[in-house]
């Protein structure tokens, strides 16, 4: 796919996907070396602008005109709600509750999935009310770029990046499995085995590269036809779940839930932070509001109703797999396929892994919509090259984004085991929608020239005690085994400062279209929640997340810091002789030399 645009500085046309030194580097400090240079020497202060540099709602629409081309406006509120389901319902409960429930939490896994389900509803409030009033493609990063700043901002678009390539890579080895069942293969009898590298990474698999290459096609062909995908996709897997649920009860055996917290409270909370991942994708719905025909309407009914729906759903399916099957005999590949085999329902198991390819293959497809629509976003505010912020004319989709983003996860796909990916996804997704909630928090009580001072410290000391008591929390939780002392202590620190900030600090805004319900407790909540989870995931996934967010301040401060800067004070040269009046002078001269 290719898209001819204009070269400025020929005025020819050429090709989009041409590989030259404007399309990454275009900035004023990358011309030269001694600009590249100066550039570096003035890395602090750009970083200290950066940092208290916010962006606006304004702003961030403005930017989507740096695409050339609009995304089309074709998606209703029936599309967002079976995208949201599309996206969500897939490797998380197809694989990961059999690992769980046999491995962490038992029977109980259940509860596992109303935990990490409410703080993931809670969640999709806080990204409601910001994709309403901020209908762009860059979702998360878009809105703490608004209310926190460049620099986090970025540090959470890497994390993002990360949450969707791993997320489909996951997916894809995932997919991987459940196909090897529809053809009475094992899994690795579809995969190649290097010797020569580490056991976590010496499963090659192929198949899910094809997937993956397949998905793109579609991807990068149609927004609306990959709906219509997507919507024919999930249809089919909604009734294939009501199969499992209806025909799985069937089979139920009462006694398979006598040990029913047989791993404890300790355990669900542990199977919780690992089936976060069950829920990550949603956000990617909030991607398209910028092709959303009514953003005010459609994404909350889209968002709030896929989210709820998709809990419901598997709840049931948790307790439907267990009742079949003692949680120490479930298949950790491919659990409710074996366990219809086990009850004697051999024929039933490929009609599950049926159903169970075709939700993966629509979490595949919507994730490969809304990452690329991140990237394009981020590469609009020049943080990432601004060769991906190109939408196609022809399409109406960020082709060179969504190819690059599939890229990338078909290289972790081939090489990654899925234990590994579900950990590290769970911390970068647990992270962002911490931050998020902190943004919601910022927006409601802060705006420049409206809170006073001492509001505004006010603000400050509250957000930070509720921060760092959830911490605190979450770090007594990962680090005491029966100890219950320390709850006593940070729990009513955390309630003190919610209730310091609800009852002492006015609210400096309040939503235009549609706001999320008790401001401050659901997001304050939303942000303890999600840090304690954090303290449930393994110490080895925290040392690859900090590798990974070491990585991205290497590249922010080589190259994305100095970008950002550049377009930003050229933004605001523009916006300055907009506002003098010689930008009208120019274009009303230009006009008489055209004539």
């Amino acid at each position: 796919m290719v898209n001819l645009e204009e070269d400025s500085s020929t005025g020819l046309r050429r090709r989009g996907c041409s590989f030259q030194k404007n399309d990454f580097l275009p900035e004023e400090s990358f011309q030269t070396w001694g600009n590249y240079t100066s550039a570096l020497k003035q890395t602090p202060h750009r970083l200290i602008d950066r940092i208290f540099t916010r962006s606006g709602d304004q702003a961030e629409l403005d930017v989507k005109a740096r695409s050339q081309t609009a995304m089309k406006k074709t998606l209703t509120w029936w599309d967002l709600i079976w995208f949201g389901m599309g996206a969500v319902i897939g490797a998380g409960i197809f694989v990961l509750t059999g690992l769980e429930a046999r491995e962490d939490a038992g029977p109980a896994v259940v509860l596992s999935y109303v935990v990490s389900g409410a703080s993931a509803l809670m969640s999709v409030f806080c990204y409601t009310e910001f994709a309403v009033e901020i209908p762009v493609a860059g979702g998360s990063f878009a809105y703490l770029r608004v209310e926190l700043g460049d620099f986090v901002a970025f540090i959470a678009a890497g994390n993002i990046l990360l949450e969707y390539v791993i997320g489909g890579a996951a997916v894809a080895r995932s997919w991987t499995s459940y196909f090897a069942t529809l053809i009475n293969k094992d899994p690795d009898d579809l995969r190649i085995i290097a010797h020569g590298l580490t056991e976590d990474y010496n499963h090659l698999d192929p198949v899910a590269v094809g997937i993956i290459a397949i998905i793109c096609l579609f991807a990068v062909t149609s927004t609306k036809g990959s709906s219509k995908l997507n919507y024919v996709a999930s249809i089919v897997h909604i009734i294939v779940i009501f199969f499992i649920i209806i025909c799985g009860l069937m089979n139920a055996d009462v006694k398979n839930y006598r040990h029913f917290d047989h791993y404890g409270v300790r355990g669900v909370f542990k199977a919780s932070a690992v089936l976060f991942f069950a829920y990550v994708g949603f956000d990617a719905v909030s991607t398209m509001a910028e092709e959303t025909q009514n953003p005010a309407r459609d994404i909350p009914i889209g968002l709030v109703g896929s989210m709820v729906i998709t809990t419901v759903l598997y709840c049931a399916l948790a307790v439907t797999l267990c009742l079949m099957q003692p949680y120490y005999n479930i298949d950790i590949n491919a659990p409710f396929s074996k366990a219809f085999e086990a009850v004697g329902w051999n024929w039933a198991k490929y009609v599950v892994a049926a159903g169970a390819l075709k939700g993966m293959t629509s979490v595949l497809l919507v994730g490969a919509v809304g990452q690329a629509r991140y990237l394009t976003h981020i590469a609009r505010t020049h943080m990432m090259p601004p060769w991906f912020a190109i939408v196609d004319a022809k399409t109406g989709t960020p082709v060179n984004a969504t190819v690059t983003m599939m890229a990338a996860t078909a290289v972790i796909a081939f090489f990654t085991k899925l234990d590994i990916l579900s950990n590290l996804l769970s911390i970068s997704t647990l992270f962002i929608f911490m931050l998020v909630a902190l943004a919601l928090l910022v927006r409601r009580y802060y705006v420049s020239g409206v809170t006073t001072n001492a509001n505004r410290n006010k603000l400050i000391a509250c957000l930070a005690t509720i921060v760092v008591s959830s911490s605190f929390t979450a770090g007594y939780w990962g680090l005491s085994e029966d100890g219950w002392i320390g709850y006593c202590i940070t729990v009513p620190i955390w309630a003190a400062a919610t209730v310091s900030l609800w009852a002492f600090v006015p609210q400096a805004r309040e939503p235009k279209m549609w706001g999320v319900p008790l401001v401050p407790w659901l997001p304050s909540v939303s942000i303890a929640i999600n840090i304690f989870l954090l303290g449930s995931i393994d110490r080895d996934s925290f040392i690859r997340f900090a590798g990974w967010t070491g990585l991205l301040l290497v590249y922010y401060f080589l190259f994305g810091l100095h970008a950002a800067y550049d377009t930003a004070k050229a933004d605001e040269k523009q916006w300055s002789k907009v506002e003098g009046g010689q930008m009208k002078n120019e274009i009303e001269n230009k006009d008489g030399d055209d004539r």
